[in-house]
């Protein structure tokens, strides 16, 4: 049976928990089910033969002979079957004889009464066109055995990770991205199916092509620049390599995410494939070579995450916001307001520090439901959620719908607005 795969947690440093233990700030939704085809078995008439056969190939399965030009035999992967057992599959070379379509209808519903573990991974490929992406740990057969539980969900904490380092990196290139970007992210990810990870050893996600094709070249092309980067240091002592790599999608997110993939094995690595129905990306080769890493890549790797978690700059902003949290220690002076963010920052929250003047207004514009627009400097420390140097703090006309939506959330959040005039 697959297991869930899905909403991908906001975790600013890195450390991403395992799909059954969501964030403390956040709730971890399910991972979508590659158990359950779209629709069950895929319609034959819309079954490209020759893709059917390279994704027979590509999981292993042999072909053994069968009429040249017409069809072709397919046998699971492993050694022959003796006479009258097993699954064998006759699988058209073209849709341009009469039997073509009742041909590929058997030979699917052969392959899903297949016992093969390959053969649910083809109809997943052959239901949802999709790049296919693997992640691999070495772990020694003891340590599995006793432990593969708990090693399962360290793989699939590293795949969603890396994968959501990929996302992030396709809305920008940032050495580190904290809490930006990471709803669009997350949906770019919505529709990935993923497989089991017997003894924490190996994990398979398919990743539809569309929409999320850029996600997967990106990884590609990030990790690869990782591997170069770590070889660089790793010679030289040097991590310039690091720095022109974001260029490339490398981020203390992916930093991170490969070192969670790392940690406890004696090495690990990712190989990707290219739907065979929407073929190869530009840029890219047919067969990417695998990216593997080892023990020995973590120091640089850690220390790279550290340098892009310092390096990356505070950013210029003008935010337009609903508040949704006012306090202050006194009944007068300074205090402090949390935002969810409507415009201006690919960020949720923001906490900012405000003025007595620039607190009154915002405290008048959310009693009569409308948000503040307010100019400063989005802080990386703290994963980006934090406004510092504000000013021109000013209410924002909104439309009638929007206006008492703001005014349902104050309702519903009035203790909050009880403690900000009572100055608790």
């Amino acid at each position: 049976m697959h297991r869930p795969m899905g909403e991908y947690d906001d975790c600013a440093d890195g450390a991403i928990p395992p799909a059954t233990r969501p964030h403390p700030a956040e709730t971890a939704g399910p991972w979508p089910d590659a158990s359950g085809l779209p629709g069950g078995v895929p319609d034959p008439a819309g079954v490209d033969p020759a893709v059917f056969g390279a994704l027979l190939g590509r999981h292993g399965w042999q072909r053994r002979g069968g009429a040249a030009g017409r069809y072709s035999r397919w046998t699971p992967p492993g050694p022959p079957a003796p006479p009258g057992g097993g699954t064998s599959l006759l699988v058209p070379d073209t849709t341009a004889f009469p039997d073509s379509e009742d041909l590929l209808a058997e030979a699917l519903t052969a392959l899903a009464r297949s016992a093969a573990p390959s053969a649910r991974e083809v109809l997943v490929s052959l239901a949802v066109p999709s790049d296919e992406i693997r992640w691999w740990r070495e772990v020694p057969e003891a340590v599995a055995g006793a432990a593969g539980w708990a090693g399962a969900e360290r793989l699939h904490t590293a795949a969603r990770q890396i994968l959501l380092a990929g996302a992030l990196a396709v809305r920008e290139n940032a050495g580190y991205h904290g809490a930006r970007h990471r709803r669009r992210a997350r949906a770019a990810l919505e529709g990935l199916l993923v497989g089991p990870a017997p003894g924490g050893r190996e994990l398979a996600a398919f990743v539809p092509v569309e929409p999320g094709r850029a996600v997967a070249v990106r990884l590609y092309q990030a990790l690869h620049a990782t591997r170069e980067a770590v070889d660089y240091q790793r010679a030289t002592g040097g991590y310039e390599a690091f720095g022109t790599a974001v260029e490339a999608g490398v981020s203390r997110e992916l930093t991170e995410a490969v070192i969670a993939l790392v940690r406890g094995s004696e090495g690990a690595g990712i190989a990707l494939e290219w739907a065979p129905a929407a073929g190869t990306p530009e840029g890219c080769p047919a067969r990417p070579e695998p990216v593997e890493f080892s023990p020995g890549d973590l120091p640089a790797l850690r220390r790279a995450g550290s340098r892009y978690l310092h390096d990356e700059p505070a950013v210029t902003v003008r935010i337009t916001g609903a508040v949704v949290r006012m306090r202050r220690s006194a009944p007068r002076g300074a205090g402090i307001v949390r935002l969810r963010v409507l415009a201006g920052a690919e960020v949720p929250h923001v906490r900012l520090e405000l003025d007595e003047e620039a607190y009154r207004i915002a405290g008048h514009a959310h009693l009569v439901g409308l948000p503040i627009r307010v100019e400063g400097r989005l802080e990386s420390r703290g994963g980006f959620r934090r406004l510092t140097r504000t000013s021109h703090v000013v209410p924002v006309q909104v439309d009638d719908a929007e206006r008492d939506r703001l005014m349902k959330s104050l309702q519903e959040n009035v203790d909050h607005f009880e403690e900000a005039c009572t100055g608790e």
